[in-house]
């Protein structure tokens, strides 16, 4: 654990959130946001897949762009590099009438061509990853002129501590990139800002729909079980996650639309236990994180 981590016990609050969110003159300025169950978003460029996982509940879908300077980020961590392509974007739009998010570069150079790419190929929402200041989101804000929603991944210290002042502007939805986050704090365990406060300071902080981590099938996920994800989420008040390398490995070979829906109902039945449910749930979460120390640090360092 990081020197000067807490473990913070959950108190079963936190600020009181207005749950409307509309984006003006945009694709989605008529959906008005007002969450009632975790939403869940597939990480997926099969069309096939996605078709039959929005059958079963999933809310919508990522095409995944980043990769500009990540793979030197990431070296020697045990993480996933998509680098999809505009093709992608193309046949995931021609799938689904769902929602599309395209989770662009980081912002650089060519992001409003990038931005752009993304707007006419179809996506509803395009996602920023590694922010570290207003002025980078307001680039991208000014290059979708409202047309489509932009959300940002807070997974840098600096946009840790930036956190309020980007908490301000028009956001379709905020995700705390937890593999990132950890690599920047030097924590080789990326669930430990799950556990020693940083998320429940930042999470407060916004109105706009909040995820953190993914899920899997219950009964599933290791070393963290998906169930104390769950919960943990769900005690953050958490908005939507992501199905990612995890949810596709363990259900490979089965039917993905009984999958999904399988865990939408457990999504469902968990999110209506009483808050006191979750805030229990969380020493076991705490535990469990920090029992999984040790198989972090030789997956991510070798030893």
């Amino acid at each position: 654990m990081p020197r000067g981590a807490v473990v913070v016990p959950p108190d079963g609050s936190r600020s009181a959130v207005e749950p409307i969110r509309a984006v003006s003159r945009s694709r989605i300025a008529h959906r008005v946001w007002q969450a009632s169950s975790l939403e869940l978003y597939l990480f997926s460029t099969d069309p096939q897949l996605v078709r039959q996982a929005v059958a079963g509940g999933a809310t919508g879908v990522v095409v995944d762009w980043e990769h500009l300077g990540k793979n030197e980020r990431q070296r020697g961590f045990d993480t996933q590099v998509n680098q999809n392509s505009r093709e992608d974007l193309a046949r995931v739009r021609a799938a689904t009438d769902a929602p599309v998010i395209c989770r662009i570069n980081p912002v650089h150079t060519g992001t409003r061509e990038e931005v752009q790419r993304a707007i006419a190929l179809g996506a509803d929402e395009v996602l920023i990853p590694m922010v570290r200041s207003v002025a980078e989101v307001e680039t991208v804000l000014e290059a979708v002129d409202g047309v489509v929603g932009v959300g940002i991944m807070v997974e840098t210290t600096d946009a840790v501590r930036n956190s309020e002042r980007l908490a301000s502007l028009p956001l379709s939805r905020v995700y705390i990139g937890l593999h990132d986050l950890a690599i920047d704090r030097r924590c080789t365990n990326p669930f430990h800002a799950l556990i020693d406060g940083t998320i429940d300071a930042v999470r407060p902080l916004f109105r706009c729909p909040f995820g953190v981590a993914g899920l899997t099938l219950p009964g599933h996920g290791f070393p963290i079980p998906s169930e104390l994800i769950l919960h943990a989420l769900l005690r953050l008040e958490c908005d939507f996650t992501f199905l990612r390398r995890s949810f596709l490995r363990d259900v490979r070979g089965r039917d993905v639309t009984s999958c999904v829906a399988h865990l939408r109902g457990h999504v469902e039945r968990t999110s209506r236990l009483p808050a006191e449910e979750h805030a229990r749930a969380f020493p076991a979460f705490a535990n469990a994180v920090l029992r999984a120390d040790g198989w972090f640090r030789i997956r991510n360092t070798g030893g």
